[in-house]
């Protein structure tokens, strides 16, 4: 590492190394002037309080300034994870910024990432107040992009070795945790799909089949880092010896064994519904699946049917709905509206106007009976349903769930016992019972959440489930985090907690009325007795950040509160 160096002095670009800063090229530091701001005691008087400030001589160049814990901080203006706009977040007393819009979090007093799904640190610069004027310590390129490049570059030693099963959010969550936390240990991750971790939240929302547009890291970010990717599939585990058999014929042992191979997409067991039955029939999960679709589709308007009324048939339903070809697209459930398990019938229903407003066709409350090929030949025709009626169909789309991917377990040797969905049961560290040193996340995993297990297929949950088995097994403190959730359903809707448990009461503070001019505006606060157990948001940002945050602290209003005052943003945290 280099000596340090003076204040004059500062890297071109900030890289964080096991939680320390790590000093690679030293250039001359850039003082930049912060527009219309003449002292630091003339703004920002309270603890949370934040504001942006320009950069002058630097185009289109800002920087928050947030007063936390009686001091203030200079950081990157935007989220690192979609852009959000981080003056819109949420500020906690104990160091934490949250992003309005998917719960990332960030400490403030360096930067570093707090919550999933963010995963590289926003920048920090230092202030200095001189001349009547603020100005803050930086390099151009940082201060545009608002972050700082992770690094946790490492040579592997000694005997330890944490083996992933799975290359999904988790995944990703665990392995770059591990180095942070100063892991030197081996690494390896077994993944059957590919050999980058990559953000499966836009197969859905926009059917990208091109890996490099989504991929989180380059390979040569793992490689550096020590962390080895291998293409194979995990066909057992032997527990007792420690070691795991791979469809190539390998085997591969290990200290730490993470399973995390998420969910495997399910189809109906109807007639020309099974997978492989019948050309243009499709699940959707992973680039094969987005690649199948879109060459589907081609260029020219095509009739498609989507089975599944929840979250993934809504999402790409309503972007294949929305593209130049202008596709006719119907959505087929079985429930009275869309994701009414979930959300209940009134938000169910507006998100079934919106989609309609869209272009999408519903036929809901209905069976599905079977899908037969076009004029006898191998391409789907048409997919039929119970009541008798034909929808034609250039191609189907099930969207109909996910079962833990765990089939790889049940003749393994020494292998716990699977609950009836096929998860695996873990404790509040996601650690295997009876079994040390093995740990579920993800799809796969049925954790503690207030009281009761539960399994939740979040993107976030995955990630930060990752997180915590890291420092679980480098002996850091766990930290507690709040389920989150978010969804393109023609307006962006965001949700944190859990109703898997059950509710009594929806309290929905806003407006849920489409029309050709109007969008929903709400939040609507899913209440169990007095608890509030969940909230959903759409346009009322960042309401879902603050309950998240007041939930992950034991603080979230009282359901009589949120009827009395519905001010959850004022509510101290």
């Amino acid at each position: 590492m280099l000596p340090l160096l003076r204040t004059t002095f500062k890297p071109i670009i900030t890289f964080r190394a096991f939680s320390t800063t790590v000093l690679r090229t030293a250039t001359m530091a850039q003082e930049y002037k912060l527009k219309d701001i003449t002292s630091l005691s003339s703004i920002l008087e309270k603890d949370g309080s934040k504001q942006e400030a320009e950069v002058e001589g630097i185009e289109k160049g800002k920087v928050l300034l947030i007063r936390s814990g009686g001091k203030i901080h200079a950081t990157g203006a935007k989220c690192t994870h979609y852009g959000a706009p981080l003056v819109k977040g949420v500020v906690s007393s104990d160091g934490r910024l949250t992003c309005p819009w998917h719960g990332a979090c960030f400490k403030i007093e360096s930067g570093d990432v707090e919550d999933a799904p963010a995963l590289d640190p926003i920048a920090k610069f230092e202030i200095v107040e001189k001349d009547g004027a603020v100005y803050i310590k930086g390099e151009e390129q940082e201060i545009k992009s608002g972050m700082s490049l992770l690094n946790i570059s490492c040579k592997p030693q000694g005997q330890e070795k944490v083996l992933v099963i799975g290359g999904g959010s988790g995944t990703n969550g665990i392995i770059e945790e591990l180095r942070k936390c100063a892991f030197k240990g081996h690494i390896q991750v077994l993944s059957r799909e590919t050999t980058q971790t990559f953000d499966r939240t836009k197969l859905s929302k926009a059917l990208i089949s091109d890996l490099s547009k989504i991929a989180w890291r380059t390979p040569e970010f793992y490689q550096k880092a020590g962390i080895e990717f291998i293409k194979d599939e995990a066909t057992s585990v032997d527990f007792d010896s420690k070691s795991v058999s791979t469809k190539s014929g390998k085997s591969y042992d290990y200290t730490k064994l993470v399973i995390a191979v998420g969910g495997h997409p399910k189809s109906l067991p109807l007639p020309g519904l099974k997978e492989g039955e019948l050309e243009n029939v499709f699940l959707l999960r992973s680039l094969v699946h987005t690649q199948g679709i879109n060459d589907a589709l081609g260029d020219s308007s095509k009739k498609v049917v989507v089975i599944g009324s929840s979250f993934i048939g809504m999402e790409v339903a309503n972007h294949i709905a929305g593209r130049e070809a202008k596709h006719q697209v119907t959505v087929v459930g079985m429930d009275k509206v869309p994701t009414e398990a979930i959300f209940g019938e009134k938000l169910g229903s507006a998100f079934q106007q919106i989609l309609e407003k869209n272009g999408v066709n519903f036929k809901m409350g209905a069976e599905v009976e079977k899908a037969t090929p076009r004029d006898g030949g191998k391409k789907v025709g048409a997919l039929h349903l119970k009541d008798g009626t034909v929808l034609d169909a250039d191609l189907i789309i099930e969207g109909v769930g996910v079962g833990p991917a765990t089939e790889f377990l049940k003749d393994s040797k020494g292998a716990p016992q699977l609950e009836k969905d096929g998860s695996i049961k873990v404790d509040e560290h996601f650690q295997v019972a009876s079994l040390p040193g093995v740990y579920a996340i993800g799809d796969v995993a049925t954790y503690p959440y207030h009281g009761q297990h539960v399994r939740i297929e979040h993107w976030n949950v995955a990630q930060n489930a990752g997180r915590q088995v890291a420092r679980d097994i480098t002996g850091k403190p766990v930290k507690s985090f709040t389920p989150v959730f978010w969804s393109a359903l023609g307006a962006q809707l965001r949700y944190c907690g859990n109703t898997s448990m059950g509710y009594d009461d929806v309290i929905i503070d806003g407006s849920l009325e489409v029309g050709k001019e109007k969008m929903p505006s709400f939040a609507a606060y899913y209440c169990k007795g007095e608890e509030v157990v969940a909230v959903a948001t759409m346009a009322k940002d960042p309401v879902m950040s603050q309950v998240a945050e007041l939930m992950r602290r034991g603080s979230m209003l009282k359901k009589s509160q949120i009827k009395t005052s519905n001010d959850v943003l004022s509510a101290s945290l």
